[in-house]
């Protein structure tokens, strides 16, 4: 008998009908022979309506209160998925983080998983129940409850899987897999049967939503083997492990991304720490920058371009504008109106001219480039936002992923 944890996203919940389903996964699973862990997301936009509550009485609520209501939310998942998995004959406990014994630090809102510390869920599964756990969520050292951010169910259900050594994660989403592109831009995106880690980190890191980039990081660490697959069919999904010794597919995924906005200091002193300065006034003010250009000195003079989350634009702009006043910087300029378009793919590690087609390919669209950064296994330019949906649709279709690979 092994054990399988499955994590369900606030849409596989959203209702009773859905709830029933999921609880008829759940069984099934147990029925085969296996020890089952469940993590589960608040009811569809359960979280959403409960921070915008606390809006209402607060612009800016206390975080520690704000973690104490929002994960309200999966405790009430968590129950009613134990009520529907006894109506189909078999025995259920829930869990809430900290009774699952998931220690994280002490930052509300978006807190690191410490240690888990997992004997009651062993007993619980000694004894024959299905155990349930609430997602995104876990107890400080000092005894505060707190939230483990944005995807934080996919982590507490990947770290749960490392702590228990189960044989698999399975995380269940409404749809089938993980796809060559976001089949709502590319319709004819095609679902890919098995990835790399490091390809779908950067996948995550670059635009794809399908799973959280902090529990791909968990489960690449701790050798957890990943299945996404849709909670709506029993059909198998996407599997995510580590890279075997063959032949990988040059291009795996075209992703995209408009969520960051780019900002540009001009009229830069080119001389040694210029750098260093701004980029560690940024990080002290914890803004996350990704991509980072600097031109050619002109007359001793550069330009420094970035991009940042575009909740992070204020930040950024107000940090850049106060080191170029004392650099001497002759102005910042900030753009919100960007997209990020990748290529990922573990092939491309062998493969010379990926660069060179993808760059043709959108010069005979007539779409400009801003900015280019690279990995082993990834591509990403930064462009135009209204020109996103036709780039991702042209090198989707100059790198053959329209149609599906010969057996």
């Amino acid at each position: 008998m092994s054990l399988i944890v499955q994590k369900y996203g606030g849409t596989s919940v959203d209702g009773p009908a859905r709830i029933r389903a999921v609880a008829q996964h759940v069984v099934k699973a147990r029925e085969e022979g296996h020890d089952v862990v469940v993590v589960v997301s608040a009811m569809g936009k359960t979280t959403d309506e409960l921070i915008k509550l606390a809006e209402e009485l607060s612009p800016i609520p206390p975080a520690r209160e704000l973690d104490m209501l929002v994960t309200a939310g999966e405790r009430i998942s968590m129950s009613l998925l134990c009520i529907a998995i006894s109506e189909l004959g078999h025995t259920a406990t829930s869990f809430t983080g900290s009774q699952a014994g998931i220690i994280t630090d002490s930052v509300h809102g978006k807190a690191k998983i410490l240690e888990i510390r997992a004997d009651r869920l062993r007993d619980a599964l000694a004894q024959g129940q299905i155990v349930v756990v609430a997602g995104f969520q876990g107890m400080s050292p000092d005894r505060n409850i707190t939230t483990l951010g944005r995807g934080g169910s996919d982590t507490t259900a990947v770290a749960l899987a490392a702590a228990l050594e189960a044989g698999c994660c399975e995380i269940y989403t409404d749809v089938a897999g993980v796809f060559s592109a976001d089949p709502r831009v590319v319709p004819q995106a095609r679902m890919q049967q098995e990835l790399s880690y490091e390809e779908v980190l950067e996948m995550a890191a670059t635009g794809g939503r399908v799973l959280a980039l902090r529990s791909v990081e968990f489960a690449r660490n701790y050798g957890v083997t990943l299945h996404v697959r849709s909670a709506f069919t029993w059909e198998p999904g996407t599997w995510v492990r580590q890279e075997e010794a063959m032949e990988k597919a040059v291009i795996s995924a075209v992703t995209h991304d408009t969520s960051e906005a780019k900002v540009t200091m001009l009229g830069v002193p080119d001389r040694p720490g210029i750098a260093a300065r701004l980029f560690r006034a940024l990080a002290d003010d914890a803004v996350n920058v990704d991509m980072i250009e600097q031109n050619v000195s002109v007359q001793g003079l550069a330009d420094i371009s970035f991009t940042v989350p575009k909740a992070d634009l204020p930040v950024a702009t107000r940090v850049s504008e106060e080191i170029g006043r004392q650099m001497g910087a002759s102005s910042v300029t900030h753009d919100p109106d960007i997209a990020r378009v990748s290529l990922i793919g573990a092939g491309m590690k062998t493969h010379p001219g990926v660069a060179a087609t993808m760059f043709e390919t959108l010069a005979g669209h007539g779409i400009n480039i801003e900015m280019i950064s690279t990995s082993s296994i990834r591509i990403s330019c930064i462009m135009r936002e209204e020109r996103m949906v036709e780039a991702v649709r042209a090198l989707h279709t100059a790198f053959e992923l329209d149609t599906e690979p010969v057996p």
